[in-house]
């Protein structure tokens, strides 16, 4: 397995749209398992191909505090939504930002596993954010998008400092 290198906001990688992946094939379970691995290494919960310059529509996901119920979703798409929640959001693209987010509080999403074969998940609370914030992530957003200009302009601000001061 090998480590991959995640975009950092305000790259603008991250605004392209993914493309559905045609062919669940052994390339393609490598790099869900280095997702994987460069996920629980940066330390996170969610990873979306996207944040890793492959811009085809899949993503990874573990929210267990025992980092042992990896879920993987080819070609995911909402199929039903209610209510709504706001949570606190961070993203391993932007390191170190925290923002209210709003989202559906419960979430049916249709997808396929590693190995092709369809499913569909029911998820609330921590899982259907993740989910709904790495979905994102495949449409070529990210979750500053929900703030105003203005906090998204300190945000942007506060990286280039945090980037000028890594580098000195």
């Amino acid at each position: 397995m090998a480590k991959l290198t995640i975009l950092e906001f305000p790259d603008p990688r991250l605004r392209t749209r993914a493309k559905p992946v045609e062919r669940v094939d052994a390339d393609l379970r490598r790099l869900i398992d280095d997702m994987f691995e460069t996920m629980y290494a940066a330390p996170g919960i969610g990873l979306a191909a996207s944040q890793v310059d492959v811009h085809l529509r899949f993503m990874v996901i573990d929210v267990s505090e025992t980092k042992d119920q990896q879920l993987d979703f080819i070609n995911p798409e909402i199929v039903a939504h209610e209510g709504v929640q706001t949570c606190q959001e961070g993203c391993l693209s932007i390191p170190g930002i925290y923002a209210d987010v709003k989202r559906h509080e419960r979430i049916a999403v249709r997808a396929l596993d590693r190995d092709g074969n369809p499913f569909e998940i029911q998820a609330d609370g921590l899982l259907a954010v993740c989910i709904q914030h790495e979905m994102d992530h495949l449409d070529g957003k990210v979750f500053v998008d929900y703030l105003s200009p203005l906090k998204r302009e300190q945000v942007r601000k506060k990286l280039d400092k945090q980037r000028r001061a890594a580098a000195a």
